[in-house]
């Protein structure tokens, strides 16, 4: 097992994402990352997140790894073109140890401070290859994947991003000692079951058992949507830090949120035309380019608005008008007619106030 938990140098004598990784991981404060959206949180809305505060880390969409893969060049881009200044995290999704060590060798090459292997996917298209959360069906099949990449990750750390059992909570304690056997330098773990998707409560109490049973930084994934709830799910956890997904699509404002909050300042809310402006920025960013079809992109920019919505309005109807848009003047329309105030936004999302889950 190799295990490099002091600081490192680029050779140019500056301090390597690796290192800033670790002073943000073993830190006096708590840290805060981007979780990983596939086809979401790609390369512009990096930029764009980064623009409103942004995290302390950015994790990538996952790159497909299998015997004849190679590593997707777009995603890439993120990790070449980081435009954010903060560490960039390249994450890994299957089941292929040979494979997966190879594209893993591949990464530490790169400016990463960090390779994380997935084990958390809930989408059925990706547990049916036993890939993603379809592996924790397999425990000794992660424990041979385990123990391949954290032999040949000698540059950065090695990092892994699960859920607590495919259908059982129960096996997430035969997990616990594997996962420290191979000595990871983080595990963020969110809170459900593969097959709870994103429907239940999130069971905190299972992130609370691994960062206490664990010897090394544990990170709390699952709901976190305001910086209230951060706060409280910080303290319920014992948490190294929290990655958030969701949430900071709907209010790319909650980073700096929850570090106001945390830090005893009240944290500012969004206007209307605030949450417009960042609606449009948005729009106009993650379009591939000026020529690429209105029609695509508006029903690009519903799979955003999905996140969004459900912080705009109770009854429902801003989504359902944005679902029925065909054109970009059909779209701003129905974010005008909602949005076009001055009045602040917590952007939470409603009926999002149920407590944190004990067992």
């Amino acid at each position: 097992m190799v295990h490099f938990p002091g600081p490192s140098l680029n050779p140019g004598g500056s301090i390597s994402p690796a290192a800033r990784f670790d002073a943000l991981r073993l830190g006096p404060t708590p840290f805060l990352a981007l979780a990983p959206m596939q086809d979401v949180t790609d390369l512009p809305f990096w930029r764009l997140l980064a623009r409103y505060g942004g995290p302390d880390v950015y994790w990538t969409e996952y790159f497909r790894v299998h015997s004849t893969s190679t590593l997707e060049p777009w995603i890439l881009n993120s990790i070449t073109d980081n435009p954010t200044g903060r560490p960039a995290v390249a994450q890994l999704i299957g089941n292929d140890v040979a494979a997966l060590v190879k594209a893993a060798r591949q990464l530490q090459e790169l400016p990463v401070a960090a390779v994380d292997l997935n084990l958390g996917c809930p989408a059925p298209v990706v547990y049916r290859k036993c890939a993603g959360g379809g592996l924790l069906r397999e425990p000794k099949r992660v424990d041979a994947i385990l123990g391949g990449m954290r032999d040949a990750l000698t540059k950065v750390r090695f990092t892994v991003k699960t859920r607590i059992g495919f259908d059982d909570p129960r096996v997430f304690d035969t997990f616990l000692p594997i996962f420290a056997r191979h000595g990871l330098d983080l595990l963020t773990v969110h809170g459900r079951t593969v097959k709870e998707m994103y429907r239940s409560e999130v069971h905190y109490d299972y992130i609370a058992q691994a960062a206490a049973a664990l010897p090394f930084p544990v990170v709390a994934n699952g709901n976190v949507f305001s910086p209230e709830r951060a706060a409280q799910v910080l303290h319920q956890t014992g948490a190294r830090g929290l990655m958030i997904g969701r949430g900071c699509i709907r209010n790319p404002w909650l980073f700096d949120q929850i570090r106001d909050h945390l830090a005893g300042r009240i944290p500012r809310l969004p206007s209307g035309r605030e949450v417009l402006a960042y609606i449009g920025e948005l729009f106009t960013d993650t379009r591939p380019s000026a020529t690429f079809s209105e029609r695509l992109h508006v029903q690009k920019m519903k799979k955003y608005m999905n996140f969004l919505g459900n912080g705009v309005d109770p009854e429902g109807r801003f989504l359902h008008d944005i679902r029925r848009a065909e054109t970009r003047d059909g779209f701003f329309a129905t974010c005008h007619e909602f949005l076009d105030h001055g009045e602040p936004m917590a952007l939470v999302p409603f009926q999002a106030d149920a407590p944190v889950e004990q067992r």
